[in-house]
């Protein structure tokens, strides 16, 4: 089962649940969010298929591709409330995301000097898959923003004037919601594009912290459900219509050098995330980035992310933003 959200032609937000075609919308009645249906179905210990039955559902008027082209498909979970959303990540999960992480920090004193992220790497190869129901190795974990930061897709995502690099990351985002018992309860899964500034990042590692206060984008669609094993895609970079770089992705615990469970367990074990009725938006990494080839992004590209599991492509271009804070504007009281 696949969901999105999107507004209609008066810009009234509503639920959908794509019909086998993939281009019939059905609207969950009486359901302004996937957030309030989650909500509602933790309530009542039902899972999100059950809650949809207890719904009235009727025949969109516009098609799926429609919506998508007119950009009235929003992301496929948020809160009304961005603050009680957090966006985090964890990196150097995917086999082979090490050497391309070592690709990007090129100016090694030796060739037989371990970088960090080689060393994390390596303890998620011989820790990072415990036997269930045990912890294991601790992976790099970061913090991209609140709900403020997401952009529907379709939508240009806005580079700050202060970035050196403007790069996409493709990848799988968990959609979780904390129910009122205080636990953790997911969704499922979509495509993301956890846009991230490389140069930055190259320059020091401890700048990862900085580099990763982007905005970002996932969907358009909710896959409902367990995260395949294997998820295969592709990641391009199209620049005056034409492609400049086209890569496949692997994901999907086959691929990972952590187990789900795992990932989730160190992003959850800190209490602070698990106060009830917020939302977590969790990136999962990658180890496929354009960067890595070189290639360096401008205002008007885009990006499309696409593995045929999470049904339509995630499509965004690249914007300049406007400074929102320059030295010295902070105002004494």
């Amino acid at each position: 089962m696949h969901l999105i959200q999107f507004t209609n032609t008066a810009g009234q937000r509503h639920v959908g649940m794509l019909g086998d075609d993939g281009q019939q919308v059905n609207i969950v009645q009486g359901v302004p969010s996937t957030y309030s249906l989650a909500a509602s179905a933790i309530r009542a210990g039902r899972t999100l298929a059950e809650e949809i039955s207890q719904h009235e559902t009727t025949v969109a008027p516009d098609t799926y591709a429609t919506l998508l082209s007119e950009r009235r498909v929003l992301v496929p979970l948020d809160h009304e409330d961005p603050a009680q959303c957090l966006v985090t990540g964890t990196g150097l999960t995917h086999l082979g995301s090490a050497s391309t992480r070592d690709k990007m920090h090129t100016d090694q004193t030796a060739e037989n000097t371990m970088t960090d992220s080689m060393r994390m790497f390596r303890m998620g190869l011989e820790g990072g898959r415990p036997k269930a129901g045990t912890p294991g190795a601790q992976p790099e974990w970061f913090y991209k923003g609140d709900g403020g930061i997401l952009i529907a897709p379709g939508h240009p995502i806005p580079s700050p004037e202060f970035a050196e690099d403007a790069g996409e990351e493709p990848e799988i985002v968990g959609m979780y919601v904390i129910g009122d018992d205080g636990k953790p309860y997911r969704l499922g899964f979509a495509i993301g594009n956890e846009f991230s500034d490389h140069v930055m990042e190259r320059r020091n590692y401890l700048f990862l912290a900085h580099s990763k206060l982007r905005f970002c984008s996932f969907g358009p669609e909710l896959r409902v459900g367990d995260l395949p094993e294997h998820v295969e895609g592709t990641s391009r970079i199209l620049r005056d219509g034409q492609t400049i770089w086209e890569k496949p992705f692997l994901s999907g615990e086959r691929n990972m050098s952590h187990t789900l469970e795992n990932l989730e367990y160190h992003h959850f074990k800190y209490t602070q995330f698990l106060r009830p009725g917020s939302v977590h938006l969790h990136f999962f990494g990658t180890a496929t980035l354009s960067f890595a080839d070189g290639i360096r992004t401008q205002p008007g590209d885009a990006f499309e992310i696409h593995a045929p599991e999470f049904g339509a492509p995630l499509r965004n271009p690249i914007s300049q933003a406007q400074p929102q804070y320059q030295p010295g504007e902070t105002v004494q009281l």
